[in-house]
């Protein structure tokens, strides 16, 4: 299948993918996105979401593009219209060992698994496809084409700031309530001065070389 050659102009349908999908006889279409990459601290967060057919879909768009009020707004009317969502999480422990490629795609996993019915297609935002034998599509940008991977964007970048705000309780010294965990400059400096904590990514430069500080 290919999605660039489908794909309708000048003005992109964000459900053109899944009304095909769905005409090619498959019911249960799940978008997958994963949020949490490039932090320097905490998880790397993944969802799978499975939109209702009739569902107002136009209102899903990229999670980056949208305030964190509006992003949760839309995330409770996800939960609440029947939409099918699964939420995978691998730790900073996992990240440091496996390396984040391979976290953001065993998260990715993981929020399929997780699903309450398991999707019989996935579009999948970015070019890496998931390790499981499930019909898949990968889409670079795929928030700007597909509303499921833009909802799934939404799922997961309310997940893991969440996670990070109750981090912050524990660690308020770098701040992660405003950064959630991104190299910011003001990040940077307090990992500078404290040294890095318990959830900070060991692997990644910008923290590696102030663990003997710990």
């Amino acid at each position: 299948m290919g999605p660039e050659k489908l794909w309708p102009d000048p003005e992109p349908d964000t459900y053109f993918l899944e009304r095909s999908l769905r005409q090619k006889g498959y019911q249960r279409i799940g978008g997958l996105d994963e949020v949490g990459r490039g932090p320097l601290a905490g998880p790397v967060v993944a969802a799978c979401v499975i939109l209702e057919e009739n569902c107002a879909y136009s209102a899903f768009v990229d999670s980056k593009s949208i305030g964190a009020e509006k992003r949760s707004r839309l995330f409770m009317e996800l939960q609440n219209s029947g939409a099918g969502i699964g939420v995978g999480i691998v730790s900073e422990t996992d990240i440091d060992r496996i390396n984040i490629l391979q976290a953001s795609l065993l998260a990715m996993k993981k929020a399929i698994l997780a699903m309450p019915l398991e999707p019989d297609f996935i579009l999948v935002d970015g070019n890496q496809p998931i390790p499981m034998t499930i019909p898949q599509q990968t889409l670079v940008r795929g928030e700007s084409k597909s509303a499921s991977i833009a909802a799934a964007s939404i799922v997961a970048k309310v997940v893991r700031d969440e996670l990070m705000e109750q981090y912050h309780r524990q660690y308020p010294q770098y701040n992660f309530l405003q950064n959630k965990g991104y190299p910011t400059l003001e990040h940077r400096q307090a990992i500078k001065k404290h040294g890095p904590c318990a959830i900070h990514r060991q692997s990644f430069k910008c923290v590696k070389e102030f663990t003997a500080k710990i």
